[in-house]
């Protein structure tokens, strides 16, 4: 795990993420605990679990964001459900263990990846070797005076440069796994049909192609980092991490609670309690069984999300809500927001879309006039109609620039965004839109 302090972790949040400062508090501080547990004894250790967050707001202000930017920045294995997939016992849908075998899957590509970039130079030094052995036959055919010892060393030579890549050659490659159903077993367990019938069949098979070199080579590297990787060393540290650093994002969790409003147990309630007593275990601290071998849900850190408009926190069972013992609250985005998510983060909207059409010659500009009336249309809409957060900026920019990006063709040209230009393509539409509003 990533040594980072507190405010190192916000200020690496705040780089993709406008305001919401008292959840990037809460998330850097539960993460930099699980450092500081890393460091007891075992025995104390032991006696430590992550204090699980609800982020409650409405959608489009950063919760899923926050989390995914935290386990990115950590290398921490991530997997992001959401609730209402889930379904009790008796009713269609996934079984709540399966948010746990994701996390091990998750985990398993993380350490995999990894593994291969480690691995990469004596992957390639293999790939490079085999490539020489199909192109060598040509070069001798070409210039059949030079030894082959020589002719080899350029071709090698060649292909690590990269003047090779655009050459077509047959080979014989790995067919890639093509993906077989996952068959679940009474005990909630899933079995891989596809690992099954792989040891029958004594791995995967081959087949000569067609390839152009580059492809060839990153064929072979991945069948080389494949024979060279070690397994059963990759599925327990996955499961280690999974375990010990791995965070389950449950999204909509507001969906399965049952509603305020409601004074009856009965109807859809019954099932929501249901999901909440099937998920309780898990965050609780259980064991379940993967196809890589058993882990204990104890010390993975569950952030919870959802825009409780219907329904509130103390909706959820009391027993749920007690193993989710921080809550943080995330605002609407105001105009102000919307301008500075448009200009400053290192994704930021605006900036993107100039790469974007950059491809086809267009330097696109915006002034600080036509931002602002971006931000004060997608503060207006989200007044509206529904509000979607940040997401609203899509649409406009999206409505904004459609037929500049229809338009391109590669022609290197400059386009001002200004402020009538933003009043010519988008005004009207909400101007109508607002006075829609008043009308009875």
């Amino acid at each position: 795990m990533e040594l980072y302090t507190p405010k190192e972790i916000v200020a690496e949040l705040d780089k993709y993420i406008i305001g919401q400062d008292e959840a990037k508090r809460s998330v850097a501080v539960a993460l930099r605990n699980r450092y500081r547990r890393s460091r007891l004894d075992d025995a104390i250790r032991e006696e430590i679990t992550p204090k699980n967050i609800i982020m409650k707001g409405p959608t489009g202000v950063g919760k899923t964001e926050i989390a995914r930017r935290l386990a990115k920045l950590v290398k921490a294995p991530l997997v992001k459900v959401e609730a209402t997939k889930f379904t009790e016992v008796g009713y269609v849908g996934r079984d709540v263990e399966s948010m746990v075998r994701d996390l091990v899957e998750a985990a398993i590509r993380l350490v995999k990846e990894e593994r291969y970039e480690e691995l990469k130079p004596r992957a390639t030094q293999a790939a490079v070797q085999k490539l020489v052995k199909v192109i060598l036959p040509i070069r001798k055919e070409l210039s059949p005076d030079v030894p082959e010892a020589q002719l080899a060393e350029a071709i090698s030579e060649e292909l690590l440069d990269g003047k090779l890549d655009e050459m077509q050659i047959e080979i014989e490659v790995s067919e890639p796994q093509k993906p077989v159903q996952m068959m679940q077993t009474g005990q909630g367990a899933e079995i891989n049909l596809g690992d099954i019938f792989k040891q029958f069949g004594g791995g995967k098979p081959k087949k000569k192609r067609k390839l152009y070199v580059k492809d060839a080579m990153r064929m072979l590297i991945l069948e080389e980092s494949d024979k060279l990787i070690d397994t059963d060393s990759v599925a327990a540290e996955a499961l280690r991490r999974a375990e010990q650093e791995g965070i389950i994002f449950i999204d909509e969790i507001d969906k399965i609670a049952g509603s305020s409003m409601g004074s009856s147990r009965g109807g859809p309630d019954v099932s929501r309690e249901g999901v909440q007593r099937d998920i309780l275990p898990i965050v609780e601290g259980s064991t379940v069984t993967t196809k890589y071998g058993s882990i204990r849900t104890d010390f993975i850190l569950f952030i919870a999300a959802g825009a409780f408009h219907i329904s509130e926190v103390k909706d959820l069972i009391p027993e749920l809500q007690g193993r989710f013992p921080v809550v943080v609250t995330l605002n609407s985005l105001t105009k102000e927001d919307f301008v500075r998510i448009l200009t400053e983060p290192s994704n930021a909207l605006l900036k993107m879309y100039s790469a974007l059409l950059k491809v086809d010659g267009i330097d696109l500009k915006f002034t600080k006039e036509a931002i602002e009336k971006i931000a004060e249309l997608a503060s207006l809409e989200n007044t509206n109609s529904e509000n979607i957060g940040a997401r609203r900026l899509h649409s406009l920019i999206e409505a904004l620039l459609s037929d500049v990006s229809y338009e391109a063709n590669g022609e290197a040209r400059e386009v001002v965004v200004d402020l009538p230009y933003v009043e010519a393509h988008l005004c009207k539409e909400f101007v109508d839109l607002d006075l829609k509003r008043y009308i009875i």
